[in-house]
Parts: structure tokens; C-alpha cells; sequence
């Protein structure tokens, strides 16, 4: 089984499907394969894999990113409900720095998205009770963590819906500008 490439908005960022096997009783699909995910550029170890769940429509999450030299590629899907999945690139010499690609990933759609370093990444919720797998090729190293506001006025990222449910953490999030040209990836 293949993850067969649907879009590369930009350098690196890859909208994949996983592909679905089924029949009378339901269907199989590959969360995660490294052979299978190599010619889309994952030459990475998964060190850290991570299931987040999120109850109420409109919910933002993010925009995460961690700064080198933890900087971490990370392919993401949906396995229950959807969301709006949101990247954005945030690497200093690329001709797509400041701009952002977001797309439907769905228990429907077995869609995913490979994210390389220099990416922030963010979802908004658009059915309840949607759940996502995360997988990563760095560890979690909270005094790298940083991120973007989802309502960053130079982005400005068209969400689907109202944003709602910010964490705490979230809403103190910074703006674009704030980066000073950029991550050095």
C-alpha cells in the first residue's frame, strides 16, 4: 500500500493520501510507513508519536513549530471526524516563506500531510469528537516550542469556521513578524 501525492503546495509540504482497503466489514488503512514514505522525503526515524482528541466544532490548535536544532518533520492525520489542517512556512530562504497552505484531512478522506522543518502547523475542527495522529521525527523539547497566532493579521488564514477553544497557551501566541526573517533551516 502507497501514499499516493495529491498536492505539494509548496517545497517539502505534501498533501498525501493513505489509501483505503475495505470491504462489508469496514476498511484498513497504513497510518504510517517508512519505505512507503521515503520517495515523498521522510528519511527520518519516528521518535515521538502523539493522538490528540477534540471535542467541539470550531476549536483552534496551534500554530506549533520547534526551533533548530529540534526542528521536527511531522506527518499528520485524521482518523476520526476532520479537521481544517493549517502549515505554514516559516524558513528563512524559501521562496514560500510567510505563505500558508490548509486542507481537509478526514476519517473519510485518509488524507495526510508530511510537514518539514520550518513549518508551523495548526488544525481547526469542522466535526466533533475528531481525533489526530502525529508522527515525529524530533522529540517534544519545551524550551524550543514556539508559535504563531491563528489570527495572525499577515497571514491571514482563512479558518472555516469562527475560531473558538484556544488553549491558554495559544492565545498568548505571537505574531508572524515576530520571527525576524525567519528559521534557519
Amino acid at each position: 500500500m502507497r501514499f499516493e501525492l495529491l498536492n505539494e503546495p509548496m517545497d517539502g509540504l505534501k498533501l498525501l493520501s493513505r489509501g483505503q482497503i475495505g470491504d462489508p466489514r469496514g476498511h484498513f488503512s497504513r497510518l504510517f510507513c517508512a519505505d512507503a514514505l521515503s520517495e515523498h522525503g521522510w528519511n527520518n526515524c519516528v521518535v515521538q508519536s502523539n493522538f490528540s482528541h477534540t471535542a467541539e466544532v470550531g476549536t483552534v490548535r496551534g500554530l506549533h513549530f520547534q526551533h533548530p536544532p529540534h526542528a521536527e518533520d511531522k506527518l499528520v492525520t485524521c482518523v476520526a471526524g476532520a479537521v481544517f489542517d493549517v502549515a505554514v512556512d516559516l524558513r528563512e530562504r524559501s521562496p514560500s516563506f510567510g505563505k500558508w497552505f490548509g486542507a481537509e484531512l478526514s476519517a473519510e478522506n485518509a488524507h495526510a500531510l508530511l510537514i518539514p522543518k520550518g513549518f508551523a502547523h495548526g488544525f481547526q475542527v469542522i466535526k466533533p469528537n475528531s481525533s489526530m495522529v502525529y508522527f515525529h521525527s524530533a522529540a517534544y523539547q519545551p524550551e524550543f516550542e514556539s508559535g504563531i497566532a491563528h489570527n495572525d493579521p499577515t497571514l491571514a488564514i482563512s479558518w472555516p469556521l469562527q475560531p473558538i477553544g484556544l488553549s491558554q497557551r495559544d492565545k498568548q501566541l505571537s505574531y508572524f513578524d515576530t520571527l525576524e526573517g525567519g528559521l534557519n533551516i
